[in-house]
């Protein structure tokens, strides 16, 4: 709850309410979404109160590099993180400073301009152990077989980057078995953000072991000393000599056991990881009608240590695009008697790609303290900073000339004019 501040105390009261609305389960984020988005919005209406820009009273609030590790009021401990670089280097991106002047050419086209950021830290990527397991097979690929399961996220190219950079082979030589409960004892399973961060690092650590056993195993087959087998384009072969067996010869040689052949590893995660970053976007707000346009979105992120940079951008992408959704259009309507109205998705709205500005993605890696690989969890970012980074835009523009100050979620066409409406009315 502190989130990325010096907060050296805090109290939580906590309700639950019995409803007959439909059940809640967890959604991408879980939980880090709606902390983030109380704290952000509140940052920036404390700054607004007193008269301040909502970056100065984050620089002084946030917790400095120089503190970490850092242990939090509510017993998390921060092992890495520099929130003031990151804001900084987004409000450079998304050039705050010019904002005045694009203020001025929307209001001569009758448009309100607003500009808003948020800042947000999260935890994930921990949870249970995770076992790896690679074994050579006999003709010369590699299975590598895991407990997690990816829907979508790319994790089959992630552990096999992983697997093959220890290996010396081609990517395409590791052949990924995810889930499988007939092939691998246990599993923490996919959630939480934990593939890569523990699962990664079991595979990385499995895949060392096995490269050592390779080199074993060259050793005695090619009769060298073992300090002298090196690794090298899918195969083992001699320092300096062109002796060399692949692996598919060397599965079958005499001396290749299972023990040789196979490997695994576990990784327990000793603390979560700690993503964090700024988002930061513009919009234009049609008086007329209340329709809100994204015309810009800068992000700059900390995920420590990147493995694949083309599937971590998409994940925060479509993060972002999920959290754009949360703030301008999703929203579940009831009648009267309690009939759900938006029961399907001819009447729950969702953003479609028109709806969605440039998106700048770019990242300031801090290598994570707490895993072998020094990553961060990617997979639920972009929905944690993307909702109050939104909304302090939309207000951003409202406060401007109608001193709108309050504005809930999602700022539909129809609440936003309601809004302008009410402040006209006085």
């Amino acid at each position: 709850m502190p989130g990325l501040y010096t907060i050296p105390v805090f109290h939580v009261r906590v309700r639950g309410i019995y409803t007959h609305t439909v059940p809640v389960d967890a959604y991408r984020g879980a939980g880090r979404p709606e902390a983030a988005y109380v704290i952000e919005r509140l940052v920036d209406a404390a700054a607004r109160e007193a008269g301040m820009a909502p970056e100065d009273l984050r620089r002084l609030n946030f917790i400095p590099p120089s503190a970490m590790p850092y242990q939090t009021c509510s017993g998390r401990l921060y092992d890495s993180g520099e929130f003031d670089g990151h804001m900084t280097r987004a409000l450079e991106v998304a050039d705050k400073a010019g904002f005045a002047a694009r203020e001025a050419q929307a209001k001569a086209r009758g448009k309100l301009r607003g500009f808003g950021f948020a800042s947000y830290i999260e935890a994930c990527g921990g949870g249970s152990p995770e076992p790896a397991y690679l074994r050579l097979e006999g003709d010369g690929t590699i299975s590598l077989r895991i407990g997690t399961q990816s829907s979508g996220q790319g994790h089959k190219t992630a552990y096999a980057h992983l697997a093959a950079a220890h290996l010396k082979v081609p990517m395409e030589q590791i052949v990924v078995h995810q889930g499988d409960t007939d092939a691998t004892k246990t599993g923490g399973g996919t959630g939480g953000s934990r593939s890569i961060p523990v699962g990664g690092a079991a595979v990385a650590g499995a895949a060392r072991r096995l490269a050592q056993n390779l080199r074993e195993l060259g050793a005695e087959a090619l009769e060298a000393d073992v300090g002298d087998i090196e690794l090298e384009a899918g195969g083992v072969e001699v320092a300096g000599t062109d002796r060399r067996l692949s692996l598919a010869e060397l599965a079958v040689h005499p001396a290749a056991t299972p023990e040789l052949l196979n490997a695994q590893d576990a990784f327990a995660p000793p603390e979560a990881t700690y993503p964090n970053g700024t988002h930061a976007c513009e919009v234009e707000i049609d008086p007329d009608t209340g329709a809100v346009e994204l015309v810009s979105y800068v992000i700059v992120d900390d995920f420590g240590a990147v493995i694949t940079p083309a599937l971590l951008e998409g994940q925060v992408h479509g993060g972002v695009a999920q959290g754009i959704g949360q703030a301008l259009l999703e929203r579940t309507v009831y009648d009267a008697e309690g009939q759900l109205l938006t029961a399907s998705f001819m009447d729950y709205a969702l953003p479609r790609a028109e709806d969605l500005p440039p998106i700048h993605f770019e990242t300031r890696n801090v290598p994570c303290a707490t895993n072998p690989l020094g990553v961060k969890g990617a997979g639920e970012a972009g929905a944690i900073g993307s909702c109050p980074a939104v909304m302090n835009a939309v207000v951003d523009a409202l406060w401007r000339t109608y001193r709108i100050a309050q504005m809930d979620m999602p700022a539909t066409p129809a609440a936003v004019y309601a809004a302008i409406e009410a402040a006209q009315a006085g």
